[in-house]
Order: structure tokens, then C-alpha cells, then sequence
């Protein structure tokens, strides 16, 4: 059953608790000769204190307030629970920006309510911006957003964080034809892209190898704010892997086609 709106209006009130609290544990560290430990994957894939520290106050508020739901986050994975509804946690996503004192990086909370995600707040303490999105709007500390209209890959601007985030070369080279296309090409941002998306700064974003963490959170804001996000094959991104967010849904239309054959 769907949440009525006075439960999403609650839920929405605890995600920005969640984002105070975590805001809480992250701040000390942030710009800080913090230790920055390895998760030993296949490529560096750093983590600190900083991350540990919110994931685990959130973890702890999500526990004390509503028991029997869900939780999954980037560092201590998913636990289960009786409830249909799970927060979806990535405590600083960014954290590669993080450790070299850029304020490209945020915490991300999604909820999902088994269908998918219904509301999502990217936080970013250290410049005091807010990103929530919900099926009602999309808002940037209580301005309400909305994305521009950009039909052309020619006039767009596209983002991706990285171009070793493609894991094939066939994933590579879709990529690459669309980068070569677009007006102009940047790299970095993590989430805080997909909000300058929501924000009417960035047209559009691709990327691949993304864990349902980091992308949860940021579908309401983008499609609260009128953009469409989806996976390459135009199937729900929830799940992360290979990504396609615009800020015009004409636009994702004509990147689905493009990239669905890499997917």
C-alpha cells in the first residue's frame, strides 16, 4: 500500500534528523589529517572514520525509532526487517573528494517502501546545502527545483564521475560517444552532480558501477525536480550498475537509445 502523505511528511521529518545527525559525525573530519583505510577491492576504495562514525549514528536512530524497518548501508550492509520499508544509507558518498579536502561529497538517505525509492536527501554540511526530493517536488534548503529544458546532446552539459567507473569496453565506448556529442564534458561530483542537475546546472550524467546506495536517494530529488533517471536499458535505476539521469526526459529518451545496446 502506498504511504499517504501525512507518512511521508513523517518519514521526510526523520531523513533530515538522519541528515543532522550524521552532518553531527562527519563534521570533525572533514579538512582533517584523518587515517584513510583501504576496503581492499580490486581499486583503492577508500574509507574513514568519518564514514564509519555517521553511518553508525543513523543506524542508531533508524533502530531507536522505527525497529522493525529495514536499513542498508555502504559500510555495514543490509540488515532485515519485519516492515516492508528499508533507508538506504551511503554516510559520505564522495569519499575520494573527502580525503582531498574537496566539498564535492554528501551523505545520501533514501527510504524505500519495496517498490522502490519514495523519498531522498542529499546533505552536504560542510557548504549547508540540502537536497530532498519526494512524488510532491523537489527542494534545495526550502527552494523549490526544477531542471531545464535541454532537448540536444549538442547544447548539453554532461557529467560523469569518473571515466574508469565503465567496466567494459563496450560500456567504455558508448560513453565516449556520447561525451564526444555533448557541448561540454566534466568529471567528479558524485551525488552533488546529480543535484546540479536538479538544480538546472548539468543536463545529464553517465556513469556505471554504481551500488543501490549511491543512487537511491538521488532519484526522487532529480524526478521531483522534473528530470528522468533510469538504468541504460531505460529500466529502474534503484538497483545502480550502468546509470543515465537528465534533466530534460526528451533528452534521457535519446540517451536510453544510444546507450541500451552497452548495457
Amino acid at each position: 500500500m502506498p504511504l499517504t502523505a501525512d507518512q511521508l511528511a513523517e518519514y521526510l521529518d526523520f531523513a533530515e534528523q538522519l541528515a543532522d545527525a550524521s552532518a553531527e559525525a562527519i563534521r570533525p573530519y572533514f579538512r582533517s589529517q584523518l587515517e584513510v583505510m583501504d576496503k581492499g577491492r580490486q581499486v583503492f576504495d577508500p574509507v574513514t572514520v568519518a564514514d564509519k562514525a555517521a553511518e553508525q549514528a543513523m543506524r542508531e536512530l533508524i533502530r531507536d525509532r522505527y525497529p522493525t524497518h529495514g536499513i542498508l548501508g555502504e559500510e555495514d550492509g543490509a540488515q532485515g526487517g519485519s516492515s516492508p520499508l528499508t533507508w538506504v544509507l551511503n554516510p559520505i558518498d564522495g569519499t575520494r573528494a573527502f580525503i582531498t579536502g574537496l566539498p564535492l561529497w554528501g551523505t545520501l538517505i533514501a527510504l524505500n517502501d519495496g517498490h522502490g525509492p519514495v523519498l531522498g536527501v542529499m546533505n552536504q554540511p560542510f557548504t549547508g546545502e540540502r537536497y530532498v526530493g519526494t512524488i510532491a517536488g523537489a527542494w534545495s534548503n526550502g527552494v523549490r527545483l526544477r531542471t531545464r529544458s535541454c532537448e540536444s546532446l549538442s547544447s548539453a552539459v554532461l557529467m560523469a564521475t569518473t571515466p574508469d567507473m565503465f567496466q567494459t569496453p563496450e560500456q567504455r565506448a558508448a560513453f565516449d560517444a556520447v561525451a564526444s556529442r555533448a557541448r561540454l564534458t566534466r568529471y567528479g561530483g558524485d551525488c552533488y552532480a546529480y543535484c546540479m542537475l536538479a538544480a538546472r546546472f548539468v543536463d545529464a550524467i553517465v556513469e556505471a558501477s554504481l551500488q543501490p546506495y549511491e543512487i537511491q536517494a538521488l532519484i526522487p530529488i532529480i524526478e521531483g525536480a522534473g528530470g528522468a533517471v533510469s538504468a541504460w536499458d531505460g529500466s529502474s535505476a534503484e538497483n545502480g550498475g550502468a546509470v543515465v539521469a537528465c534533466g530534460d526526459p526528451r533528452l534521457h529518451v535519446q540517451l536510453v537509445e544510444h546507450l541500451r545496446h552497452a548495457a
